[in-house]
């Protein structure tokens, strides 16, 4: 047996029954890694459950990453400490990350999200991740990527831990472009990693995105004799297309019906026009292609709690203060610096169907590296 995973009902409302359990686990198998559902997911029994399993399954392999770079950084002389970017845009060290892989598989988006947040000075837009296969679009709140509200599907299972609100379509720099001009089909297959092989442009005779926008005059103009023998007019029906589902991606990510910002991040946002319906201002801020490095490196370690308290044992302003030390605690345990840590956001959500004047409250903690 390698790791186990333990759920019990209400575990966010009572964690007692597991870390009981827990300790008869360590009791008979040692020190094998345990993953407490009350500690990954919220309400929501199943999905719960289900991220406290996957979490359990991807422990030996996040130590034997998390100890790999490790080794690496040892093994080039580099004696630094070694943080990890996880799915809220923030980091955590290296034993919270052993203890905690799943809470790194969304943070390519977040990387994105925050480093386009620094780099264009603008805390509330949508941002728009162009890369050679995919798009990712994410909302900036506050600096920070919006969260979930639904839950996530993770290799079509169904779980509730934090993750980024995220929308990713088959649209990109290397998307292939195939039919006629009045059966045009657009990705989602992309020739990937292998654009400087298989794109026009490059000398292959792989018709991509990046072969329409450079034969529309928008990239690449070192490269433009590579598709002198391109249709003009059949490239603008392809971008009209690609247009169309850009505007149809982010109308899904909005809020409200008014107009917002969108910040651009990637080497494939070549592909995205000046304006989009729906966009008040198309922001492609400088080291643009560079976002998700510099969002990594930003460096500030989150807290965060979601918990169930009864009103009838505690007061609201009670109840509020404890998430907050708790929140903050995590920030400490992950590596944030005591004195930098502040409190990003508060939520507090009755619960009708559970007794006891039953209170959600969610609090996010957010803190500097020591």
């Amino acid at each position: 047996m390698e790791s186990v995973a333990i759920s019990g009902v209400f575990a966010p409302v009572n964690k007692q029954q597991e870390e009981e359990v827990a300790k008869w686990v360590r009791e008979i198998l040692g020190d094998i890694p345990i993953s407490l559902s009350n500690e990954i997911g919220n309400i929501g029994i199943l999905e719960r459950e289900n991220g406290a399993i996957l979490n359990s399954a991807l422990s030996q392999v996040g130590k034997a990453v998390s100890l790999g770079f490790e080794k690496a950084l040892k093994d080039l002389g580099i004696d630094a400490q070694i943080y990890f970017s996880q799915n809220d845009g923030t980091l955590m060290n290296l034993e919270y990350t052993m203890k905690y892989p799943i809470f790194t598989i969304g943070c390519g988006i977040t990387n994105s999200i925050r480093g386009a947040s620094f780099l264009s000075k603008v805390k509330n837009a949508i941002v728009l991740d162009v890369g050679g296969t995919t798009s990712d679009l994410g909302v900036l709140y506050n600096g920070f990527p919006r969260e979930s509200s639904i839950p996530v599907t993770i290799g079509g299972v169904h779980t509730n831990f934090r993750m980024p609100d995220v929308l990713t379509i088959g649209l990109a720099g290397g998307t292939c472009v195939k039919g006629e001009k009045d059966n045009i089909k657009i990705g989602p297959e992309s020739v990937g990693y292998r654009i400087t092989e298989d794109a026009i442009i490059f000398g292959g005779d792989t018709l991509t995105l990046s072969d329409v926008v450079t034969k529309l005059d928008m990239a690449f103009e070192d490269r433009k004799s590579n598709v002198e023998n391109l249709d003009k007019e059949y490239c603008n029906e392809v971008y009209k297309k690609v247009i169309l589902k850009l505007e149809d991606a982010v109308d899904q990510m909005k809020t409200s019906q008014d107009d917002v910002e969108l910040v651009l991040t990637g080497g494939g946002s070549i592909i995205v026009p000046e304006k989009l319906k729906g966009i008040s201002n198309v922001i492609r801020p400088p080291h643009y292609t560079a976002a998700n490095a510099i969002g990594a490196a930003l460096g500030q370690i989150s807290g965060d709690v979601e918990k169930v308290y009864s009103l009838d044992k505690m007061s609201r302003e009670d109840a509020i203060e404890d998430a907050k030390k708790e929140a903050v605690n995590k920030a400490l345990k992950a590596g944030a610096k005591e004195d930098t840590i502040e409190v990003l956001n508060i939520e507090d959500v009755p619960l009708a169907y559970l007794p006891g004047n039953a209170l959600l409250i969610k609090v996010k903690v957010v803190g500097d590296l020591i």
